[in-house]
């Protein structure tokens, strides 16, 4: 759960570490880092969608990726996805998780460099209540209506994000 005194990973152009800085100063100064992303979807095909708590500092009440967050100093990024499933989301995967692209690190997305994963889980979900106000599984047809219609309401990040799973 990111707090801005959370020491995570500063890294340059080409992604290597750099050093540590605090999520805070990183924002704040618009310094190069690493975050994840995991799409969690069903059997079904759908994608559980997180709505974010109107007390975060970064898209507060906005639709975001199933889980997300920064890769703290020291941890590699499968090591943050995985941290951020338990987290957010109460999920152990055991498996492997997918790693499906890397995106750069631009002003678009707040100087992250984030990497998106996917798996799919049809166990229960215990969304953080600190973390997560709403969530629910969408239709992929329903998300892309909806981005189609201007994407009010969604995070910045996941509409790029979606963009790029799509190949928009």
């Amino acid at each position: 759960m990111g707090s801005d005194q959370e020491l995570i990973c500063q890294v340059d152009e080409n992604d290597h570490i750099v050093g540590s800085c605090l999520r805070g100063e990183a924002h704040k100064l618009g310094l190069r880092h690493r975050s994840v992303h995991i799409l969690v979807f069903n059997s079904e095909g759908e994608l559980y969608l997180q709505k974010r708590s109107s007390t975060k500092d970064v898209n507060p009440g906005l639709w975001d990726t199933s889980a997300a967050g920064h890769v703290d100093f020291g941890e590699s990024y499968e090591e943050s996805a995985r941290r951020e499933l338990v987290e957010e989301l109460g999920i152990d995967y055991s498996e492997p998780l997918e790693p499906l692209f890397k995106m750069e690190a631009s002003a678009d997305t707040g100087w992250e460099f984030i990497q998106v994963y996917q798996l799919t889980y049809d166990g229960v979900l215990q969304p953080e209540p600190n973390e997560i106000i709403d969530g629910r599984w969408f239709g992929l047809t329903e998300l892309q209506t909806w981005i189609a219609h201007g994407g009010e309401g969604l995070t910045p990040s996941f509409q790029i994000l979606w963009s790029r799973f799509c190949g928009i």
